[in-house]
């Protein structure tokens, strides 16, 4: 027992404490709003059981993670890399489910018991990887254009195979990606030209790649009467929000505006009613703080691939956030990108979760001498 206890004082010496603390608030408080929301009946005791089971998996996951070189981590990327690729090219056979309009999950039984895994999660977690790998790689070659040609392929072939199935993702990965070049050291004339690019493929991807469906997602924005039923969620989120005031109505008052997966996608507009302006305020500083913490971390760092990993896992959290508060405040269409840490979702909490682990062990293995800068990874 005095070993164990002695195994904890050190790993809590060594570790980030403040990201920890923040994020096991995060998700406290979470379960906290979806209590409330199981309460008023608007969502099963299956969900949040299996919210509570996540969170505890994600965090044994995050704690084994954070005390593992990142380096040996890294060079295991032949492994869990070509896994998470087939699992989420599995969700196009028929083992694959559809909800929500997207055929992105996989349907999974286990101890008899039926759950859904939406592989897609992880592969964020693993192109985060790879990438941060690739880009070290290249280094201070990353500008001659046969390298770019090769990032961007590297990029875009995650983006476009995710875009396949669900395109609020696939957004995601493009941010990560973005994100991750950026930081790297990319040459402000590659992204000059693709802001150009960018702007002169928008008639392209609005005429002859978007469906019909997802046109129509961003012209109910301003004009809600053209469908009725596309912005139906919106405006019952919109109407929750409002609802609540400075203060908001209580978590547990049982009387609240019904808003269609208010657990998942929609859970801010549940907070903002319940808790009122200053919980939504509150939620916003929690995770800011979270995700400029991780951004700290990455300057902290004793090489350009823990900076990089860094990075990635700040890009996915920042950029969900983000998508997620203009989807429930009526400023972006609903992609079906979730709010991290306070949507229910197991397989984006235990992606989350990874993705913390991997934050915990560069700033561990960044603050305690036990990397080699030098290594080379193959």
């Amino acid at each position: 027992m005095k070993r164990v206890w002695h195994a904890i004082a050190e790993f809590w010496r060594t570790t980030d404490r403040w990201l920890l603390l923040f994020w096991l608030f995060a998700s406290g408080i979470s379960m906290v709003f979806l209590l409330g929301i199981y309460q008023a009946g608007m969502m099963s005791f299956s969900k949040l059981a299996s919210q509570g089971i996540a969170i505890f998996l994600g965090l044994v996951a995050a704690l084994i993670l954070a005390n593992i070189d990142y380096n040996t981590l890294l060079k295991l990327w032949k492994l869990y890399m070509p896994c998470c690729l087939l699992l989420v090219l599995l969700t196009f056979t028929a083992l694959g489910v559809e909800e929500g309009g997207n055929r992105a999950w996989l349907a999974i039984r286990l101890a008899g018991r039926s759950f859904s895994l939406q592989p897609s999660e992880f592969l964020k977690i693993s192109f985060i990887t790879t990438f941060a790998l690739h880009l070290n790689k290249v280094g201070e070659h990353l500008n001659q254009p046969f390298h770019v040609l090769l990032l961007c392929l590297h990029g875009g072939a995650h983006v476009l195979l995710i875009h396949l199935q669900d395109s609020g993702t696939a957004i995601i990965f493009l941010v990560i990606f973005t994100a991750m070049i950026f930081f790297a050291g990319l040459a402000w004339k590659y992204i000059a030209a693709a802001a150009v690019a960018a702007m002169a493929g928008l008639p392209i991807l609005w005429f002859f790649i978007m469906t019909d469906n997802q046109k129509m997602r961003f012209l109910v924005l301003f004009n809600p009467e053209l469908d009725p039923d596309t912005i139906f969620q919106q405006v019952r989120s919109a109407a929750a929000l409002s609802t609540g005031g400075m203060q908001g109505t209580g978590i547990f008052s049982g009387n609240h505006v019904s808003v269609p997966k208010v657990y998942n996608d929609f859970i801010f507009s549940f907070i903002g009613e319940s808790g009122g302006f200053m919980a939504c305020i509150g939620i916003i500083a929690l995770l800011m703080a979270i995700a400029f913490k991780i951004l700290y971390d990455s300057s902290t760092a004793k090489d350009n691939v823990g900076r990089l990993i860094c990075v990635g896992v700040f890009a996915m959290l920042i950029g969900q956030t983000f998508i997620n508060l203009g989807m429930c405040i009526g400023l972006l269409p609903v992609i079906g990108v979730t709010l991290p840490l306070f949507s229910a979702g197991g397989s984006s909490v235990l992606a989350l979760y990874c993705g913390l682990g991997l934050v915990l062990s560069v700033y561990k293995h960044s603050h305690t001498g036990l990397f080699s800068k030098g290594e080379e990874y193959k």
